[in-house]
C-alpha cells in the first residue's frame, strides 16, 4: 500500500488536520533528541483510542511500520522512523490521583513533572525521576523504563507498576486494572499468554540463564526486553504487563499506566564533596552504600570543568586540581531530626576517606538547587561547547557496584585509546550507572570508523569483561541494538526474538529498535547539525523547550523551528542540489513555511527558561523577521516618529468597533470580523467579544502632586494607553485609572514622563523584526525616564510586564524599572492595609514575569489578596504575543485550550499584561484584570493616612 493510499484510508476515520503529510512538518515532527535522523512518510496525531485503533489497523493491513512517540526526548534513536510516526498530544494528557495518592493513573502524554505536581500536596511522587522530567512524558518514561538520580532500580516503572492499558498489533486492548478486561483477554488471547508462560517456565528451569537474568537486573539495565519478567512472574498477564515496560513501543502501545507512588520526604539536604581523584570518589561511593542517602552523583574533573564558568556555579569549581572528582550526596527525611541523623551517618561512613574540603551539608533552598544545577547542566554544557557541525553523544552504562573503581579506570583508558580525551564522565554512582558524553563529528573521513571502534571497545569492556549493562536507563533504541546479543548471549537474545514474534509477527511495531540483525545500524541515518545561526548553533535538539511553547499543539516547537532552520541552511549551501533537494527548497519558499516557522511563533522567550544552554529560539525568528521586513524600515520610522498619532488612531478604531458592536451585537460582529480576517489573508485583525473599550488617555494630564509625599515615576505602556476597560464587566477599569488610584492610596505622588503618548519601549517594533526603530524608541524612552526619575533617584513603575523586560537592554545603569508584580510586592504591600477577598482568583504569570524570576512574588502577592489562588497547569504562555492574538487568533486559542475548565470556579483572573488579559478573558469564561486591580480592590490606606 502506498502512503497516499494509507492516508486516504486513515482520512476516512481520522480528521484530515491530524494527518501530517507535508515535508516540512514531517521532518520537524520526526526529529527526537538522539543523533539519528529519519523522516517519517506520514505523521498521525490520534486523540483517542478509537483513532489509535484506526492507525494500527490500517498500518497492519497496508504493511506499514509504525513508531509511537510522546515527547521525543529519548537519546538512543528509539523514537525516529521512516514509516508512520504516531504522536501522542493533547488527547492523551489525562491524569487521576487514586487512593489518596497511593496510586496515580496517567495517560502517555502527561509530562512527568505534572504527575509529581498532582501528588506533591499528598507528600508523594512517581518513582522514576529522569533529568528530563520537566519535559519527558509518561509514555516514554514507561516505554524506556527511565529511572534517574534517586530512583535506582527499586522505584523504576517496572517495580512501581500497578497496572496498565495496552493496545496490541491485532487491535485488542488489555487493561490489567480491569478484571473484566483481563478475563476477556485470557479467553481471546490464550495462545499469547500460554506462549509467554512457556517462555517463562523455560527461563526459570535454565539455571544459567535464570542466574544471568537475575544478575543483570541487580544492576540498572534497559538493554533488550525485560527478561526479569520471565523469572519474577508466572502468570501471563503479569509477564505481559512487565514486558511492556522498557519495550520501546516494539510490542504494543501503552495508552494508560497506573503507578504506585512513592514518598517524597519534605526535608532535604545536599553536600558537594570534592575528592583528590576518581579512585577515592569510587571508594567513597562504596562506603555510602549502607548510609541513608537518596542519591550519590559522581562528576569527574572534565565534567566539572565544562560548567565551572556557567552562571550560578560555585566559584570553588575553578580552583580544583586536575584529577579532582566530585560526589553530590543528597539526603532526605520526614523531619529535621531524621535529616540530621542521616547527615551524621554519612559523616561516619566517610571517616578515613580523604576529601579536598571539609564535608558540609546544606538545606538552604538556593544552595541545594545550585548543587543540582551543577549536576543537571553537564550534558548540555558539553553540547554547547562542541565544535560547529558536530553532535554530542551520551552513552549510558552500568558496572557492578563492587567493580566501579576498576570499571571507571578501564572506561577512561578506552576514551584516551580512541582519541576521546574530551569525554566527560558523570552519573548515578550508587547504582554503578555512569554516563559518558563527548562531541562527535561524522562528516570528516574516518570519524564514523573511530566512533565504531570506541563503541566496540566499550561494549566488550562493559558487557563482557565486567558483566555490566550497555544501557542502564536510556533505552536500547537503534544505538545499542547491534550489541544486545553481545551483552546477553545468544540464548537470551533468541528468547527476545521469540517474545517479539509473539506480539509482532509482522515486524511492524518500531522495527529495528531493540532488536536488529543489522550490525551497523548504529552507524546509519546519522543526524546532520550544520551551523545556521549563532543564536541557535549550540542547540542539541534535546526538546526540553517544547513543554512551555504556546504553539506546540498548533504548528511547531522551538526545537522543530531550529530543525527546519538547519535543514534550510544546509540545502541553501549546496552548490548543485538534486531534484529532491530542489523540491525541499521549494517547500521552504512557500507561505506555509512562513506560517509554521514565523507567524505562529510568539517569540516570548519562554523556551530559554527551559533550555539548558539558554537558547531563545524567538530571537532566531525575530532575526528572520528582520531580514524579511528590511523594506518596511521607512514605514517603521514614520510610525515611530508619529507614535502618539498612531495610538490615537488605534483608540479611534476601538471606539468605532464599540459602535459597531452595539449595533450588530457580539455574534454578528464576531462573524463579520472572522470573515474579513480570513478573506484578507489574515492581514486584518480579528475582533472578539473580549475586545476592550478605548482607554481614557486624558486622565494622564490631570495628575496632580501634593508635594510632600514620596514620588514614583509611572510609565503607562502603549497597550494600556490604547486598551481600556472591558465593557461587559461592570467591575472592569482602565489600567491607568487603577494605577493612579492605587499609588495615591499608598501615599505616592506620581510623576508622568514628558510626552507619554509618544513614548514606547520598542517592543511594538522589535516583535515585527524592525530592530532599528525599536532601538530608537527604547533609547528615547530611556532619556525621558532619566529626566523623570531625577537620574534614577525615584523608582519607576511600568504597568505592563513585557515592556519592563523589553527596555532592560537599553536602560541606563542608574535606572531600575519594575513591573506591576515587583513594584506592588516591593513598594506597595507595606504601605497598604489589606482585607483579602473571600473568593477564588485565577493567576496567569506572564512570560516576561517568568523570565525575570517573578513567579513566586506574583503568587505571594495574589495570595495576600484572595482566599484561594488558582494557577492553571500546562499553560505557560497565553500566545497573545502583543497583537498576534488579533492577527493569528488560533495561536492564542491553542495555547489556552483547557484554561476555562481549570478556572471555572474563580470569580475573575489577574495578570500583568493588558493584551494577555484580553486573550485570557476571551478563552477562560471569566474576566482577567491587572494584578494591580486586585490589590486596589482589597486595600486601603493605613489608618494614619486616612
Amino acid at each position: 500500500m502506498t502512503v497516499d493510499a494509507l492516508a486516504e484510508k486513515l482520512g476516512q476515520r481520522i480528521p484530515a488536520q491530524r494527518l501530517v503529510r507535508d515535508s516540512l512538518r514531517r521532518l520537524a515532527y520526526g526529529t527526537d533528541a538522539s543523533f539519528y535522523r529519519l523522516v517519517p512518510a506520514l505523521v498521525v496525531r490520534p486523540e483517542n483510542e478509537a483513532e489509535l485503533l484506526a492507525v494500527i489497523e490500517e498500518c497492519r493491513e497496508g504493511g506499514w511500520p509504525m513508531t509511537f512517540r510522546a515527547a521525543g526526548t529519548s537519546l538512543s534513536g528509539q523514537a525516529v522512523t521512516d514509516g508512520v510516526l504516531v504522536q501522542f498530544g493533547r488527547g492523551w494528557r489525562d491524569a487521576e490521583v487514586l487512593d489518596g495518592g497511593a496510586r496515580i493513573r496517567l495517560a502517555p502524554g502527561v509530562i512527568g513533572a505534572r504527575a509529581n505536581q498532582l501528588l506533591a500536596p499528598l507528600g508523594r511522587k512517581i518513582g522514576p525521576d529522569p533529568a528530563s522530567i520537566n519535559s519527558c512524558m509518561i509514555g516514554g518514561i514507561a516505554a524506556n523504563n527511565a529511572s534517574g538520580m534517586c530512583c535506582g532500580t527499586a522505584q523504576n516503572s517496572y517495580h512501581t507498576l500497578a497496572g496498565l492499558r495496552v493496545m496490541l498489533l491485532d487491535g485488542s486492548v488489555l487493561d490489567t486494572t480491569d478484571p473484566q478486561s483481563v478475563a476477556e483477554f485470557r479467553e481471546s488471547h490464550a495462545a499469547l499468554l500460554d506462549g509467554l508462560e512457556r517462555l517463562a517456565a523455560n527461563a526459570r528451569t535454565d539455571v544459567e540463564l535464570a542466574r544471568r537474568i537475575r544478575h543483570k537486573y541487580r544492576l540498572k539495565n534497559t538493554t533488550g526486553y525485560a527478561l526479569n519478567s520471565l523469572v519474577d512472574f508466572r502468570d501471563g498477564i503479569d509477564i505481559l504487563a512487565h514486558l511492556m515496560i522498557g519495550s520501546e513501543g516494539t510490542l504494543g502501545c501503552i495508552t494508560s499506566i497506573t503507578y504506585h507512588s512513592v514518598p517524597e520526604p519534605p526535608c532535604k539536604a545536599a553536600a558537594l564533596m570534592f575528592f583528590p581523584d576518581l579512585s577515592s570518589a569510587c571508594r567513597a561511593t562504596m562506603a555510602l552504600r549502607s548510609a541513608p542517602v537518596a542519591a550519590v552523583e559522581m562528576m569527574d574533573r572534565a565534567a566539572l570543568r565544562s560548567v565551572e564558568r556557567s552562571p550560578g556555579m560555585p566559584a570553588r569549581l575553578r580552583d580544583l586540581p586536575p584529577e579532582a572528582t566530585a560526589l553530590l550526596v543528597d539526603v532526605r527525611g520526614e523531619d529535621a531530626n531524621v535529616l540530621d541523623s542521616s547527615i551524621d551517618e554519612v559523616g561516619r561512613a566517610l571517616e578515613g576517606i580523604t576529601t579536598l574540603d571539609p564535608i558540609t551539608f546544606t538545606d538552604c533552598t538556593e544552595t541545594y538547587a545550585m548543587y543540582w544545577k551543577v549536576r543537571k547542566g553537564l550534558f548540555p554544557a558539553v553540547g554547547a561547547m562542541r565544535a560547529l557541525g558536530t553532535t554530542v553523544v551520551i552513552e549510558d552504562v552500568a558496572f557492578p557496584i563492587e567493580r566501579l573503581e576498576e570499571g571507571v579506570a578501564a572506561l577512561t583508558a578506552a576514551f584516551h585509546r580512541h582519541g576521546y580525551s574530551d569525554a566527560i564522565l558523570f552519573g548515578h554512582a550508587l547504582e554503578g550507572n555512569l554516563h559518558f558524553v563527548f562531541p562527535q563529528g561524522f562528516e570528516q573521513p574516518g570519524e564514523i570508523e573511530r566512533y565504531q571502534a570506541l563503541m566496540d571497545d566499550v561494549a566488550r569492556l562493559v558487557a563482557v569483561e565486567f558483566g555490566g549493562s550497555l544501557k542502564a536507563e536510556h533505552g536500547t533504541g537503534r544505538n545499542m541494538a547491534p550489541y544486545v546479543e553481545l551483552e546477553w548471549g545468544s540464548d537470551a537474545y533468541e528468547l527476545m526474538w521469540q517474545i517479539k514474534a509473539l506480539f509482532d509477527p509482522l515486524q511492524l511495531l518500531n522495527p529495528e529498535v531493540m532488536l536488529s540483525r543489522n550490525p551497523t545500524l548504529h552507524l546509519e541515518n546519522l543526524k546532520p547539525l550544520p551551523a545556521v545561526h549563532e543564536l541557535v548553533d549550540r542547540c542539541i535538539e534535546c526538546g526540553f523547550c517544547e513543554s512551555v511553547c504556546p504553539s506546540r499543539d498548533l504548528t511547531l516547537t522551538p526545537r522543530q523551528r531550529i530543525v527546519l532552520a538547519r535543514e534550510r541552511g544546509r540545502l541553501e549551501a549546496l552548490t548543485a542540489p538534486d531534484e529532491s533537494e530542489q523540491q525541499w527548497l521549494a517547500d521552504f519558499s512557500r507561505r506555509e513555511a512562513d506560517y509554521l516557522i514565523d507567524e505562529t511563533c510568539a517569540a516570548d522567550g519562554m523556551c530559554s527558561t527551559r533550555c539548558p544552554v539558554d537558547i531563545n529560539t524567538g530571537e532566531l525568528v525575530l532575526a528572520l523577521r528582520q531580514q524579511r521586513h528590511l523594506s518596511k524600515a521607512p514605514l517603521a520610522r514614520r510610525i515611530g516618529h508619529h507614535f502618539s498619532g498612531t495610538t490615537r488612531v488605534a483608540r479611534t478604531g476601538l471606539r468605532l468597533l464599540s459602535v459597531g458592536r452595539r449595533i450588530l451585537g457580539d455574534g454578528a460582529m464576531e462573524g463579520a470580523s472572522r470573515w474579513m480576517h480570513r478573506t484578507s489573508g489574515n492581514r486584518l485583525p480579528q475582533w472578539s467579544p473580549a475586545m476592550p473599550e478605548a482607554a481614557p488617555i486624558r486622565m494622564l494630564h490631570k495628575v496632580r502632586q501634593e508635594g510632600h509625599r514620596d514620588q514614583v515615576v509611572y510609565f503607562p505602556s502603549c497597550a494600556t494607553r490604547v486598551f481600556g476597560a472591558d465593557s461587559r464587566d461592570a467591575d472592569s477599569r482602565a489600567a491607568m485609572d487603577i494605577v493612579l488610584r492605587l499609588l495615591n492610596k499608598a501615599g505616592y505622588d506620581v510623576v508622568i514622563p514628558e510626552m507619554p503618548g509618544h513614548l514606547c519601549c520598542g517592543m511594538a517594533f522589535s516583535s515585527k523584526g524592525m530592530d532599528n526603530e525599536a532601538t530608537h524608541k527604547a533609547r528615547e524612552l530611556n532619556r525621558e525616564l532619566l529626566v523623570a526619575s531625577q537620574n534614577g533617584r525615584l523608582p519607576i513603575l511600568f504597568d505592563t510586564s513585557p515592556c519592563s523586560l523589553q527596555i532592560l537592554d537599553h536602560l541606563d545603569e542608574r535606572l531600575e524599572v519594575r513591573d506591576p508584580v515587583a513594584f506592588a510586592h516591593d513598594y506597595l504591600l507595606n504601605r497598604l492595609q489589606l482585607t483579602p477577598l473571600n473568593e477564588s482568583v485565577a493567576v496567569h504569570v506572564t512570560c516576561s514575569a517568568h523570565r525575570k524570576g517573578l513567579h513566586d512574588r506574583f503568587i505571594a502577592l495574589a495570595q495576600a489578596c484572595a482566599r484561594e489562588v488558582v494557577e492553571p497547569q500546562g499553560i505557560s504562555c497565553c500566545g497573545f504575543a502583543g497583537d498576534k492574538g488579533f492577527r493569528v487568533p488560533e495561536l492564542n486559542a491553542s495555547a489556552l485550550e483547557g484554561l476555562a475548565s481549570q478556572v471555572s470556579t474563580c470569580a475573575f483572573g489577574v495578570s500583568n499584561s493588558r493584551t494577555c488579559e484580553i486573550g485570557l478573558t476571551q478563552h477562560s469564561g471569566i474576566t482577567y484584570h491587572s494584578v494591580l486591580d486586585l490589590l486596589d480592590r482589597v486595600s486601603q490606606a493605613p489608618s494614619s493616612k486616612l
